[in-house]
């Protein structure tokens, strides 16, 4: 009888021992898991802390804004001369970076890099015509005393544009000067410099699709009225040559009609580059004409206050 207990105390042991064995791996393997797990969420925290500590949960800075340009419709019939293409968006106006628009005449192409940050209706209309195709084929229909060319409108009038305004924005100041009567003091820097471009409002206040590009430094003699909207980046050259087109009398008799037409075969608008703002031009871009006096005579339909 002893032995026989013996034996079961024996079997009873080894699977004591056995169920020991099995729990006691069971839980190694358990620790190992539990092990790695831990290494692995340990890994992972370090990199999302290293990607919160260089800024990769900052929000990106959103270039589009609503409500920032107000378009004003025009009375139907009362501009005969308006072509109606419809109103550009309200929202995600792009304001601030550059955007280029690349001007394409049968004397070459002209590039404009239009500032978002100091004029984002002007650059939000320009864009949209472009899309619409307004300008193709159109002409630029005066070379101006001021030292500029006059583009943008298609019927030739100083008339006509699209269907809706916009007010000015980015308007330079007037130069400082000792009296109202006298001119600006020598070394005073142009309020217009040669290779900026300018929108053409009519009246005044009002802008649309006119744009001017300045050939040479300007400084009028009362209060500025062009708002500034970019600079001239490339094709200064193609600018200079034809400033140098001659004129002729237009139909109201003043002579600022391009001898031979210049004509924008195409003109576009490519996309936002850059991420921060820019300041409107305030010298003469690379390539500009070499400046010049002002001249003071008024082309055909320039605002009465811009001289």
């Amino acid at each position: 009888m002893a032995s026989s207990r013996d034996r079961q105390r024996k079997l009873a042991r080894a699977k004591l021992d056995r169920q020991l064995a099995r729990r006691a791996a069971t839980l190694r393997r358990k620790r190992r898991i539990q092990a790695g797990f831990g290494g692995a969420l340990a890994l992972i925290l370090i990199g999302v802390g290293a990607f919160w500590a260089l800024g990769g949960f900052d929000k990106e800075p959103v270039n589009t804004a609503s409500d920032v340009c107000v378009w004003t419709p025009q009375e139907p019939g009362v501009n005969v001369n308006a072509k109606d293409v419809g109103m550009p968006s309200t929202t995600d106006v792009p304001t601030f970076g550059t955007r280029d628009m690349v001007v394409t005449t049968n004397e070459g192409a002209i590039t404009v890099s239009l500032d978002l940050a100091s004029a984002p209706c002007g650059g939000a209309s320009l864009a949209y015509l472009a899309g619409k195709n307004f300008y193709d084929n159109t002409k630029c229909h005066e070379i101006i005393p001021e030292g500029a060319v006059h583009c943008g409108d298609p019927s030739g009038t100083n008339l006509g544009g699209p269907t809706y305004t916009f007010a000015n924005e980015n308007v330079p100041s007037a130069a400082p000067t000792p009296s109202p009567s006298a001119s600006p003091a020598p070394g005073t820097p142009p309020t217009y410099p040669a290779g900026t471009v300018a929108l053409f409002p009519n009246p005044p206040g009002a802008n649309g699709s006119q744009f001017l590009i300045f050939f040479k430094d300007f400084t009028p003699g009362g209060e500025p009225t062009y708002p500034i909207v970019g600079s001239v980046s490339k094709g200064m050259d193609v600018v200079t040559k034809i400033s140098q087109i001659g004129t002729v009398n237009n139909d109201d008799g003043v002579p600022v009609k391009p001898k031979t037409d210049v004509t924008i075969q195409t003109l576009t608008v490519g996309p936002v580059q850059g991420d921060q703002p820019s300041d409107a031009p305030s010298a003469s871009p690379s390539g500009a004409a070499t400046p010049s006096g002002a001249p003071s005579a008024t082309p055909s339909g320039t605002p009465t206050n811009a001289s």
